[in-house]
């Protein structure tokens, strides 16, 4: 039988009138019906409970945020964000999609009032505590829409529309036979994605509460002070030293260069340019993070004149620098809005 799927979708809407029409368009490519906020009164309280209970019957949400907050309601909040809260709120799927910041964009349709601007930030840290999509033009938006909705529809069936014509009772038993089938193991595989994603987490967890208990007494000859005796040593943790080298060594990275970055983060540019830090301390510092399964010697392929030992981040230690990056992100999306409340 063929289903059909009601797919609501919600955004701020001058702003973003083409990326919806193109976002309709590819849901009725895929055979669904699309359900859109411009046919209601989103500042109209009364037309609020239509739109929440078109959110009650959908299947899918979908929301896509740009660079403007929108109106919002006598409580302070969103239009849009009141819709993605009440969806979550109802367990329905959520398909997220979120402008690329490098993604050029036209200034009249930036938010340009500083509320706006600190409550649109704190709705795209929300959005993207899920799994999102980012894009960068309508064109974009349209392919990356249907290939989240066509994996949507295929990991997490919902209820749909079938035309009544369509329904017989053999048929519908036999369907529900299949489909308790499938759910059974759609949530098996699901569980099974979960717990590998909880261990995952636990272990960058591990690891960091592990780099951030070590300190290391590090010193690094410069320019100036070229020999050992003449070095002042600083107390550092493991966790800066790995966030020190780590983003270079996401393809690879030399013994020799990752003593270098070290030393740039002691001292600055003035750090002496051959083996600022010593040899044995960065052999000691690899197996550190080599005992962590944080790094790796790199399969990458070289000449054989090229003698130097190169390093690359595991999976563990990608993920690890990938936390590191998200909560310095994060820390400085906080001090912007703190610096500019105090202004």
């Amino acid at each position: 039988m063929s289903k059909k799927y009601q797919v609501f979708i919600s955004s701020t809407y001058q702003d973003l009138v083409e990326e919806r029409e193109q976002v309709i368009k590819a849901v009725l490519e895929m055979g669904h019906i699309p359900v859109g906020m411009e046919m209601f009164s989103a500042a109209d309280e009364e037309q609020w409970k239509i739109i929440a209970r078109q959110i009650d019957e959908i299947d899918y949400y979908a929301v896509i945020v740009a660079h403007r907050y929108g109106s919002v309601t006598p409580e302070g909040i969103g239009y849009t964000e009141k819709e993605y809260d009440y969806a979550i709120e109802k367990g329905v799927p959520i398909l997220g999609f979120v402008i690329d910041n490098s993604a050029p964009w036209p200034r009249d349709r930036c938010e340009t009032e500083t509320k706006a601007q600190q409550r649109l930030a704190s709705f795209k840290i929300k959005v993207k505590s899920r799994l999102v999509n980012f894009w960068s033009s309508k064109d974009d938006l349209h392919g990356k829409f249907s290939i989240s909705l066509m994996k949507a529809i295929t990991g997490n069936p919902r209820t749909g529309w079938i035309r009544a014509d369509q329904v017989t009772g053999a048929e519908v038993t036999k369907e529900l036979t299949r489909l308790s089938s499938e759910n059974a193991s759609l949530r098996e595989q699901i569980e099974k994605i979960k717990r590998a994603e909880d261990t995952q987490v636990d272990e960058v967890r591990s690891a960091i509460r592990i780099l951030s208990a070590n300190k290391r007494s590090l010193g690094a000859r410069t320019r100036d002070k070229p020999k050992w005796e003449d070095v002042t040593f600083k107390e550092v943790t493991l966790a800066d030293v790995f966030h020190w080298v780590a983003k270079n060594m996401i393809v690879e990275n030399s013994s020799e260069d990752i003593g270098k970055n070290i030393a740039l983060h002691l001292e600055g540019p003035s750090y002496a340019l051959h083996f600022p830090i010593g040899k044995n301390i960065v052999i000691d510092i690899l197996a550190d993070l080599a005992a962590l399964e944080l790094v790796e010697p790199s399969k990458k392929k070289h000449s054989v004149s090229d003698t130097a030992s190169y390093w690359s981040l595991t999976k563990l230690g990608k993920q690890v620098l990938k936390e590191f990056r998200r909560v310095l992100l994060e820390e400085g999306i906080q001090a912007s809005e703190i610096l500019t409340e105090t202004e």
